[in-house]
């Protein structure tokens, strides 16, 4: 997992935000893993920020 996959990561978590709404970084973190992402919370959160 390198920094190529980041585009469809953030796509992902835009997507599970949009449809469970006030989910924090953290909660959608373990939803992204429970879809197969291997992703700590800590870049969930940087990525987070940068897109606001």
């Amino acid at each position: 997992m390198g920094r190529a996959d980041e585009a469809r990561l953030v796509a992902d978590m835009i997507e599970l935000t949009r449809q469970y709404g006030r989910y924090g970084y953290r909660r959608i973190a373990a939803l992204l893993r429970d879809a197969g992402w291997q992703v700590n919370d800590k870049r969930v959160e940087r990525l987070w920020r940068r897109e606001g």
